[in-house]
């Protein structure tokens, strides 16, 4: 029996027009209605890119955010900045505390501070993006465009996958959609960090 995953539940239909599918992937995903089942058939099809992709925009934000989170630490970099160690805490920050909007900011000022160019960094993009404001704090609201948070995480996922050892990009993503459905199902998502290379600091939590 398939577990069930609430988190991967959403139709697929409205989330279309957010990835920009290829005829190919089109035709993989026919006869799917969620995006469980768009990113298993996805899959099945070899294009891995793809049901990331749409894991990122399907998740609900604050697990997206989190599955970010776990891409990165799965495929460490030795010469990580620390500005971009401090940007992976302060988004795993905001997802402890989702309703903390000084946590939300401040995990952009921490992205702010990296140059955008990792994981980690787009990993607090998605959670400053997730909701409330992205104007000043005490200027008028402008709330960011609900699809941001899935723009940020698939993209971080993305350099995640190719990091150091671009060879090896179909078999971390492999192991991210696994994550990705533990999450869904609700589990940590957990991925073991690749041997010979150095975890990042910052304790991992639930996010069940």
């Amino acid at each position: 029996m398939t577990e069930p995953l609430p988190k991967l539940a959403a139709p697929l239909l409205p989330l279309l027009p957010r990835l920009e599918l290829d005829p190919p992937a089109m035709a993989a995903i026919a006869g799917a209605t969620t995006a469980a089942e768009g990113i298993a058939k996805l899959e099945a099809a070899g294009l891995r890119n793809e049901a990331a992709r749409l894991a990122a925009h399907a998740l609900p934000k604050r697990e997206a955010v989190w599955w970010g989170c776990m891409c990165a630490r799965a495929v460490p970099d030795p010469a990580l900045t620390p500005a971009d160690t401090a940007a992976l805490q302060a988004a795993e920050a905001w997802v402890r505390k989702p309703g903390d909007d000084g946590l939300r900011r401040a995990a952009m000022e921490a992205a702010q501070r990296t140059g955008f160019r990792s994981p980690e960094a787009w990993a607090a993009v998605g959670a400053f993006w997730s909701g409330g404001s992205m104007a000043p704090a005490g200027q008028p609201e402008v709330p960011p465009p609900d699809h941001l948070t899935g723009v940020a995480i698939s993209g971080g996922v993305v350099l995640a996958a190719v990091r150091l050892r671009p060879e090896r990009a179909q078999e971390r993503l492999a192991r991210f959609l696994i994550s990705a459905r533990d999450i869904a199902a609700g589990g940590a998502g957990r991925i073991v960090p690749e041997e010979g290379a150095q975890p990042v600091g910052a304790k991992i939590v639930e996010v069940g």
